[in-house]
């Protein structure tokens, strides 16, 4: 028997506009989510950057150069050490990176905002890190002539005021150009020893003693707290030096002020008969001031996995530091909290030389 096909067998189902509406909002739902995907995160993402040799070269050029004093041999490497960030202004990262930072222990994620103000432009960060790594390197030199007992002159002088300081009437007592040479009555050398006595005032007025037009004076400077937890007087400050050697460092596409320490290092081992590291590899971290006083720096998780991931096994890390690797020290390297520049040094020949009772008495930092 023929089979026979009916109009009704042929025609497909029609759906019903509920089941329409379904399709479309779940179609609707993918395509935003796709899309969500290729929008800026507000992060910024911290991941470990490159390492460099300070007593090394960098394509034949070495990376710091010193005439007016003799130079020495040197062994081993004394390695600065980097931060890859990347985010707005300066590069887009996308919800899936974001997301990846999140899971990887030795990247940070941090809003963009708590690093950059809003309206920080891309030039305005590279001026800011390219002002910062200049400014280290004066530093940096200043520290290791203090480290090897060779005079220079500087200055500690007010650039301008910011409008927290101005609100306060700071600007009323200091002058542009004023030399600040002590505070809360201890004399200062660098930023350091000025925000030690500004933090250790906690909110109430710092005693600031200036050089004016060759006349002393001193003032009760107030101070106040910002959001990320420290006091301030809002002065902008500028170091002046008067150096007696020339010291060129070499260094392309680095910025930010945290070589100082390794800058430091390196110069001192450079500028003294014989080798610091006898041979070993070291890395570190640290800004300086010039009385060798050697203060925290960011990115510090990110800068002892760079190393380790170069084979390095130990590292010198600024004691107020120490905090933020718990639990974060990758296996087998061994850190080393440093207070200054006369430490750090301590600490290297001590290993150099298998010193265990000085290495025995050092505070662990990290684990």
């Amino acid at each position: 028997m023929p089979i026979i096909m009916t109009e009704r067998t042929l025609k497909p189902k029609r759906p019903s506009l509920r089941r329409s509406l379904q399709a479309v909002a779940g179609t609707s739902a993918l395509i935003i989510g796709l899309l969500s995907l290729l929008l800026p995160s507000p992060y910024l993402v911290e991941s470990p950057g490159p390492i460099f040799n300070t007593i090394g070269e960098i394509e034949d050029q070495a990376v710091i150069s010193v005439n007016g004093e003799e130079t020495f041999p040197t062994e081993g490497s004394l390695n600065l050490t980097t931060v890859f960030v990347a985010g707005a202004p300066t590069s887009t990262v996308r919800v899936p990176e974001a997301v990846t930072g999140w899971l990887n222990p030795g990247t940070d994620i941090q809003p963009h905002e708590l690093i950059y103000p809003s309206g920080t432009t891309a030039e305005q960060v590279q001026q800011q890190n390219t002002a910062a790594m200049t400014s280290s390197q004066d530093l940096a030199v200043a520290a290791a002539l203090n480290e090897l007992g060779i005079d220079y002159d500087q200055q500690l002088s007010v650039i301008d005021f910011t409008a927290e300081a101005v609100e306060v009437g700071t600007d009323d007592q200091l002058q542009p150009g004023d030399q600040v040479t002590a505070a809360a009555g201890s004399s200062i050398t660098g930023l350091q020893g000025l925000r030690d006595a500004v933090n250790t005032a906690a909110g109430q007025p710092v005693a600031l003693t200036v050089l004016r037009d060759g006349e002393e004076l001193d003032y009760e400077v107030p101070t106040y707290q910002e959001a990320d937890g420290d006091y301030y007087v809002g002065i902008m400050l500028g170091n002046e030096f008067v150096f007696p050697v020339d010291v060129d460092i070499e260094l392309d596409g680095v910025g930010g002020p945290s070589a100082g320490l390794m800058f430091t290092l390196g110069l001192v081992d450079s500028m003294t008969e014989g080798s610091m590291t006898g041979g070993e590899d070291w890395a570190g971290t640290g800004t300086v001031d010039p009385d060798g006083t050697v203060g925290p720096i960011g990115g510090i998780a990110q800068k002892v996995v760079g190393a380790r991931s170069q084979g390095i096994e130990n590292f010198l890390v600024p004691a107020a530091n120490c905090a933020e690797l718990d639990g974060r020290v990758p296996d087998g390297l061994a850190t080393y909290a440093v207070e200054d520049v006369a430490e750090g040094h301590a600490i290297v020949e001590a290993v150099r030389d298998s010193d265990e009772d000085f290495l025995a008495g050092l505070e662990p930092c990290g684990s």
